[in-house]
C-alpha cells in the first residue's frame, strides 16, 4: 500500500532534503543533465547513493511508472448572462432562457441525464435578487415543454426595477422507469397537468391551488390546501373487499357549498317544519342536537348545533344553527 505524503509534512521534508543531497553528489561527479544521469549503471548508483537515488535513474530511463488518479470533476449545469443593458420586458429575458435551456438539455443528454428541477435567478438594477424553483413532474430534457413551463410563470411576474442578470440550472436525475400493475396508471401527460397548475397558480395564486386536506378539527370543512401531487393507489385496499367498501360507505352526505339559508319553526325546541329554495316540509324524525365548538381559547372562537331532520316526503337532511341562523349542510343519500 502507498501513501502519499504532504511535502509539508516532516517525511516529505527529509525526502527533500535527501533528493537534494544525491543531487549535490552528482553534481560533485559531473552529472548535470539526465542523459548523464541514465548512463550511470543502475546497481552501482543505488550502492552508493540508495534507494532514492535508483528511482532516480528510473525516472530519466522512462521506466518510473506512477499511477494517474482519475478525479471526476463535479458537473455543473447552469446558466447565467449579465446583460449589457437592462432590460424592462419580457422578450429578452425570454430569449436567453430559451438558450440557456438548449444548451442544458444537450448537456445532460450527453450524459444520459434527464432534468427534475430548475431554479430561476434574476438580479435587478437594486441589486436584489428574485429566485424561483421548479419542480418538474416528470423528468425531462423537452425544451419545449420546459420553456412552456418558465414562460407561464414570468407572464405574470412583476417587478418596479429593471433587469441586469439571469441564471438558470438544473438539477439533474437519471430517467424514470416504473412497472405498474394490470388496473394501474399513470398521467396521460404529467407535463400538461403541471402546466395547467401552474397557470391556475398564477391567475389565482399559490395559496389557492391544490389538493384540500382535511384539517385535525371538529369544525366542519375545516380544510387546507397541499401542494398537488399524484400518486397510483389500488382501487381497494388489500384484506377488503368492494362489497365491504360499499356497505361502509352506504350512506353519504351530498354536502351544499355554501350551506343553503332555511327557516326551520320550533314547537317546543324541537323541529317542526323545514323550509329553503328547495327543500320543505314538516318534520317527521329528528337527531339531535349535536353541539360543537373550538378555538374558544382566541378570538376564532366559534360554536354550533346541528341535527339530522327527517321530512314527510322522506328526505334526510342535516341543518345547523348558529348564533339564531339556521342552514342546511346537505341531503342524505
Amino acid at each position: 500500500m502507498k501513501r502519499s505524503v504532504s511535502p509539508n509534512s516532516t517525511a516529505g521534508k527529509d525526502r527533500q532534503a535527501e533528493v537534494q543531497q544525491i543531487i549535490t553528489i552528482l553534481h560533485k561527479w559531473g552529472i548535470h543533465t539526465l542523459g548523464q544521469l541514465a548512463m550511470l549503471d543502475k546497481e552501482q548508483l543505488g550502492a552508493r547513493l540508495g534507494p532514492e537515488a535508483i528511482r532516480m535513474w528510473e525516472r530519466a530511463n522512462g521506466q518510473f511508472n506512477r499511477v494517474i488518479k482519475l478525479v471526476q470533476p463535479p458537473e455543473s449545469f447552469e446558466e447565467s448572462f449579465e446583460f449589457e443593458h437592462e432590460i424592462e420586458t419580457a422578450e429578452p429575458l425570454l430569449f436567453m432562457l430559451r438558450r440557456f435551456l438548449e444548451q442544458l438539455a444537450v448537456r445532460l443528454s450527453g450524459i444520459y441525464f434527464v432534468a427534475k428541477e430548475l431554479t430561476l435567478r434574476i438580479t435587478f438594477t437594486n441589486k436584489q435578487q428574485y429566485e424561483r424553483w421548479f419542480k418538474i413532474p416528470q423528468p425531462t430534457n423537452d425544451v419545449d415543454l420546459l420553456f412552456r413551463m418558465l414562460q407561464t410563470h414570468l407572464e405574470n411576474c412583476k417587478s418596479e426595477h429593471p433587469i441586469v442578470a439571469v441564471a438558470l440550472s438544473a438539477q439533474p436525475i437519471k430517467p424514470a422507469r416504473e412497472q405498474f400493475g394490470l388496473f394501474e396508471t399513470t398521467l396521460r401527460d404529467p407535463s400538461q397537468l403541471s402546466e395547467t397548475l401552474a397557470r391556475l397558480s398564477a391567475l389565482l395564486g399559490a395559496e389557492r391551488v391544490g389538493t384540500p386536506v382535511l384539517q385535525e378539527t371538529h369544525r366542519p370543512d375545516a380544510f387546507r390546501l397541499e401542494p398537488f401531487t399524484w400518486a397510483v393507489e389500488s382501487a381497494v385496499p388489500s384484506g377488503e373487499s368492494s362489497h365491504a367498501l360499499r356497505t361502509a360507505h352506504a350512506t353519504a352526505v351530498r354536502r351544499f357549498r355554501p350551506a343553503v339559508s332555511a327557516s326551520v319553526f320550533l314547537d317546543e325546541d324541537r323541529a317542526a317544519h323545514v323550509r329553503s329554495a328547495d327543500i320543505r316540509g314538516n318534520v317527521i324524525e329528528r337527531r339531535g342536537p349535536y353541539l360543537i365548538s373550538g378555538n374558544w381559547w382566541d378570538e376564532k372562537s366559534w360554536a354550533r348545533a346541528e341535527w339530522d331532520l327527517q321530512t314527510e316526503n322522506g328526505e334526510i337532511v342535516r341543518v345547523h344553527e348558529a348564533e339564531g341562523t339556521w342552514k342546511i349542510d346537505g341531503v342524505y343519500d
